[in-house]
């Protein structure tokens, strides 16, 4: 199979959808990679490095999508990219098709199979291609909250640990995920009075089993959220429904109950959002303010810290990428039901659930293309 690797090009993204050692693993198994020039620069790995791994540097990115049986990408496809989709061919990516009708009916236009990290799941629920950046998208949360509650920042001018004397932040966290746990982690090492909601009490109870006990675990409800809103300096949205818009959990009225300078960081902004008045920002202009709460809702944020975020990622896809090289995709996911359930558009229609609820488009099951498996 010809895979290609085109450089991202969303705002600030410098990480890369392959490794020069997922390069060598595909070479190894006569597969032929193009990469395009300068796509792995902003991960530290330069050109002279992929070649050695044994793939072809192609300077002109329409070619190499051209050429290219299989497109690995970190995130979705852009204008310019969505254009470059072909019928036949394989794109393995970060979709998030549920935040975007447009995205969804241009790939549905292009006739490509669309294999979405974020749906691949395995037997138990989990989903092993988003949990490594959900775990850096959890710890920035209040590596990039603490930073903009600063006053410059237009923030409340809050120490997130405090000083002697002077209690900590108090950092509110919706959902018990690997984001809200991750948030957590980092929230009560930096000595902040910590309060996370979820409404699975198993969830609640791994939280207090493993996290120090000045994280304080609420089953969530509105009237919750409505109460503790009020005195938090900084709120973390970590709420994820597989493959479908997050649930609105926080909504423009509640703003007026918050303090002026808190601080929203929506984790959640690439399904949509689980805070009514969040929108999509970019690295360069990550935050925006609404009724003097300000808000952060950068889509990428692992993409800030891309030589971190491109290991943590390509360790755990480069198994399924290749899985899909040897075997072709359809063989692949019928003989993988994580892959299978990775399946979001195949030929022109929809076989997520998730994606066809989300804008009442029909949807197609996938045994339709695979058979029973």
């Amino acid at each position: 199979m010809i895979i290609g690797v085109p450089k991202e090009i969303k705002n600030n993204e410098s990480r890369v959808a392959l490794t020069e050692s997922g390069v060598f693993e595909l070479v190894k198994n006569d597969h032929e990679v193009l990469i395009e020039k300068g796509a792995g620069l902003g991960s530290g790995i330069d050109d002279e490095e992929y070649v050695e791994a044994g793939a072809t540097i192609v300077n002109d990115v329409n070619e190499l999508w051209k050429k290219a049986e299989m497109i690995l990408k970190v995130k979705e496809p852009l204008d310019e990219e969505m254009k470059r989709a072909r019928s036949g061919q394989v794109i393995f990516t970060y979709f998030h098709f549920a935040s975007s009708e447009k995205l969804t009916q241009a790939m549905l236009n292009s006739g490509a199979t669309c294999i979405a990290y974020e749906t691949v799941e395995r037997a138990d629920g989990s989903l092993p291609l988003l949990i490594p950046m959900s775990e850096v998208a959890g710890r920035m949360t209040i590596q990039e909250g603490a930073r903009y509650l600063e006053k410059p920042a237009k923030g409340r001018g809050v120490l997130l640990g405090g000083v002697p004397g002077v209690p900590p932040g108090k950092v509110l966290i919706l959902g018990a995920g690997v984001v809200g746990v991750q948030a957590a982690k980092m929230a009560s090492g930096l000595g902040a009075q910590v309060t996370i909601l979820d409404v699975n009490m198993d969830r609640l109870r791994y939280v207090n089993d493993i996290l120090p006990d000045h994280v304080v675990t609420n089953y969530s409800n509105e009237y919750t959220i409505r109460k503790l809103i009020k005195d938090h300096d900084l709120i973390i949205g970590a709420v994820l429904i597989h493959g479908a818009k997050a649930p609105k959990l926080i909504t423009r009225d509640m703003l007026k109950e918050m303090r002026p300078g808190t601080v929203i960081v929506d984790v959640a902004v690439d399904q949509g959002g689980c805070v009514e008045t969040s929108r999509p920002t970019t690295h360069e202009n990550p935050t925006y303010l609404i009724d003097d709460v300000l808000h952060y809702g950068v889509a990428n944020m692992p993409g800030a810290v891309p030589f971190t975020s491109t290991l943590a990622l390509t360790n755990v896809t480069t198994p399924y990428i290749l899985k899909i090289a040897n075997q072709g995709w359809k063989e692949a996911c019928m003989q993988n039901d994580d892959l299978r359930k990775g399946l979001n558009i195949i030929d022109g229609k929809v076989v997520y659930e998730g994606v066809a609820r989300a804008f009442d488009l029909e949807h197609t099951p996938v045994e339709e293309f695979l058979g029973q498996a």
